[in-house]
């Protein structure tokens, strides 16, 4: 009962919030709804037994969606002054969405607790009783696709250097630090060795 609950709540959620994402008109309500949708298909799948994807789903996607939003806002340069004005009228919608987001979270707990949903689930067989699907994925990544896998992680690490490449502007009023100059600088510009009398002090014509 509670298993079928928590299954028909999070498909009628995940479906109603991808329909939102496309026709909402602020782009920032499409945002948090695909967030919602999301979190729904994550909750899905930790009924049916795959918390791994579920895992997944919700760090690399909704973290994913989080810097992509980011990104375009600052490639558009919004006026982040103009932006904050408005942020009174996005806390209600936004408390909506976490409530919603935490209704999901204690239905879904209590629904692989009490039922055992996760268990009684048809899903993917692991390889052995004592291993846990999470390690048979990983046994598998780490070894039979170790290699696509790197390669993944060098496409992304040059993606997030051309995006920041991209992104940054250079502006004439910021004092920006120059590691090269830095490093090469010369010991008799940089420091200056004083014999001071006793009393006396350094005056700021010797320290020039």
């Amino acid at each position: 009962m509670l298993q079928g609950l928590a299954f028909y709540l999070l498909a009628a959620t995940a479906v109603v919030s991808g329909l939102l994402v496309v026709t909402a008109r602020n782009p920032v309500h499409s945002v948090l709804w695909l967030i919602l949708a999301f979190f729904s298909s994550a909750g899905l799948f930790v009924l049916l037994a795959a918390e791994f994807l579920a895992m997944l789903l919700v760090v690399v996607y909704v973290g994913a969606v989080a810097v992509l939003f980011l990104f375009v806002v600052m490639m558009l340069d919004v006026d982040f002054v103009r932006l904050r004005e408005g942020y009174a009228r996005y806390l209600p919608f936004g408390g909506i969405i976490a409530g919603i987001l935490l209704a999901e979270m204690i239905v879904v707990s209590m629904a692989v607790v009490q039922g055992g949903a996760a268990r009684g689930a048809i899903g993917p067989v692991a390889p052995t009783a004592e291993m846990s699907n999470v390690e048979a994925i990983g046994r598998v990544l780490y070894t039979d696709y170790v290699y696509f896998f790197q390669a993944s992680g060098i496409v992304l690490l040059i993606a997030m250097i051309g995006a920041i490449t991209l992104t940054l502007r250079h502006k004439p009023h910021i004092r920006r630090q120059d590691p090269a100059a830095q490093v090469n600088r010369d010991r008799r510009k940089a420091i200056a060795v004083r014999t001071p009398a006793v009393g006396a002090g350094v005056t700021p014509e010797e320290l020039n």
